[in-house]
Formats: C-alpha cells, structure tokens, sequence
C-alpha cells in the first residue's frame, strides 16, 4: 500500500499552497476546499488561525 502524505504545493498556489495541498491529498478540487477556508475565516475566524498553523508545519512537497 502506497504511504501518502500531506504537502503544500508550490503549483498552484495562491498564498502557501496549503489548500492546493489538502485537495492534492483529498484528491478533490481546490476551489471546495479554498471555499471551505473562506468560509471558516469569514465565520469564526479561527479558520484563518488553523491556515497559518498548516503553512508553517506543512512541509513543500520535494520534487
């Protein structure tokens, strides 16, 4: 079984390549997940938190 794991993409990308990343991984489209981060920073605002979180662990996928 393949080993998958979470990156931020450099293609693609619009700010850190953290939503570009998570899709990769999900293998869904990144406009459903930049609509669900935008959605959490405009409700709650901690979505904005948790993206700046991911963009400092996430590593930039090697290539």
């Amino acid at each position: 079984m393949e080993s998958r794991k979470l990156y931020r993409l450099e293609e693609g990308k619009m700010i850190c390549g953290v939503c570009a990343g998570i899709a990769d991984y999900l293998n869904i489209d990144v406009t459903v997940i930049r609509l669900i981060t935008a959605a959490l920073v405009l409700g709650c605002g901690s979505g904005l938190i948790f993206y700046i979180l991911a963009a400092i662990v996430m590593p930039v996928r090697p290539y």
